[in-house]
């Protein structure tokens, strides 16, 4: 199938894939007293008394907006707010069928950091939850950060999700191939949101002394320029910021330099970097997860023909899919569930875990949940919810 010309077809056809269909059909004068004029003053009313029952009388609780302007659409580029809405509708899609939320695309015609910021607030009453979508570094680290007050969850998914999925895939790649996560040296290609994000996640940056989260043993970041390293004068403040957890070595160089004698490979980058000859500089059985789209860094027969055991990528025709699909609905269902203020560092864990145990018997073509796995999400909600209620005390304030 050429899946470009049909989508094309299927997008023309629908005029946009979401809808808004109503819970209760008004056909009486009685009906509509009870949804409008005059009936609906009640609930507004109880509103404005105790702001917290918005979540018994609206949809807030349910819906999640999808915030984006743009600027890093799939492998696109910056292609600006109107070209990136079916990709919003299509994330708003995936929400309702594997977590039953309702979610809007609002994608913003501004790529200015504190325009985005201040919109996001304004809109925040509508919804419980914001997810932040394809917008470009640095700017959505600090879009995200700024918001983190709002009092409902905002979350940057093309971050945060990515490095959960990851680090489920990761948990399961580790055990079949006998190494534990605390023994692993990894090696990140691509110093952007994702790559910075699974970079905290494996190093359990964000984790309190004592947590559950067992830190990889060592990680090099790679930029297009070599190993992010203290030798280097180009860094911005950003990637120096990255070697107070990274690179303890002060290992220097190029990507293919940084490989040598590690265990895992994760690329969030772009197309055809490596080869068989990289790969055999790593480690006995090492794991590859090659996410580039559409075009992986490494295909996996030639990863496998240079001695790599497991090798995931980002693409639904090949084995073990790091998709962040496995993620998202679930991380929103169970915050939404127990109205978590925000999605912390113990929420994402909780997620990651769950992810992977939902592959009863992993194999080397099989370290994680297919995308189309409707039992993920529930999973991976359970787990979120019960790291959120133990963080937050929700069961003390809510009853959950």
């Amino acid at each position: 199938m050429d899946y470009f010309k049909e989508s094309l077809f299927l997008h023309k056809q629908l005029k946009g894939k979401i809808s808004v269909q109503s819970k209760f059909t008004v056909r009486t004068k009685e009906d509509l007293s009870l949804v409008y004029s005059p009936g609906v003053a009640a609930p507004c009313l109880e509103i404005a008394a105790n702001p917290a029952l918005v979540y018994d009388y609206t949809m807030k609780g349910n819906t999640v907006a999808i915030v984006s302007d743009g600027s890093a659409v799939l492998g696109l580029g910056n292609i600006g707010a109107a070209a990136a809405i079916p990709v919003m509708e299509g994330k708003a899609m995936l929400f309702k069928r594997f977590a039953q939320i309702n979610a809007f695309p609002i994608c913003l015609d501004t790529q200015d950091t504190q325009e985005i910021i201040d919109t996001v607030r304004r809109i925040a009453p509508v919804f419980g939850g914001i997810n932040l979508e394809d917008i470009s570094a640095p700017r959505c680290l600090e879009i995200e950060n700024a918001l983190q007050d709002l009092g409902i969850p905002v979350f940057h998914d093309d971050q945060h999700g990515t490095a959960v999925v990851v680090l489920a895939g990761l948990i399961n790649s580790a055990k079949l191939a006998g190494k534990r996560l605390n023994e692993l040296k990894v090696v990140i290609n691509g110093a952007g949101a994702a790559g910075i994000a699974i970079a905290r996640l494996l190093r359990c940056v964000e984790h309190a002394t004592g947590d559950v989260c067992e830190p990889v043993k060592e990680i090099f970041i790679c930029d297009t320029k070599g190993i992010i390293c203290r030798d280097r004068e180009d860094l911005t403040d950003a990637k120096k910021s990255l070697l107070s957890f990274t690179n303890f070595e002060n290992r220097s160089g190029s990507l293919k330099d940084a490989l040598i004698d590690t265990d895992v490979f994760i690329g969030v980058s772009s197309a055809n970097l490596l080869d068989r000859h990289d790969i055999a500089t790593m480690n006995k059985d090492s794991i590859i997860f090659a996410l580039a789209n559409p075009i992986p860094e490494i295909m996996p027969d030639e990863a496998h023909a240079g001695g790599a055991f497991i090798v995931g990528t980002g693409r639904s025709d090949l084995p073990n899919q790091v998709n962040n699909v496995l993620g998202f609905p679930g991380i929103f269902r169970g915050a939404l569930d127990v109205r978590a203020p925000q999605i912390s560092a113990s929420m994402k864990l909780a997620a990651a875990f769950a992810i992977a145990e939902c592959v009863s018997e992993p194999s080397k073509d099989n370290i994680i949940p297919a995308t189309l796995n409707e039992e993920v999400a529930y999973k991976v909600a359970e787990a979120v919810k019960k790291a959120a209620t133990a963080e937050w005390g929700l069961e003390q304030i809510y009853g959950f």
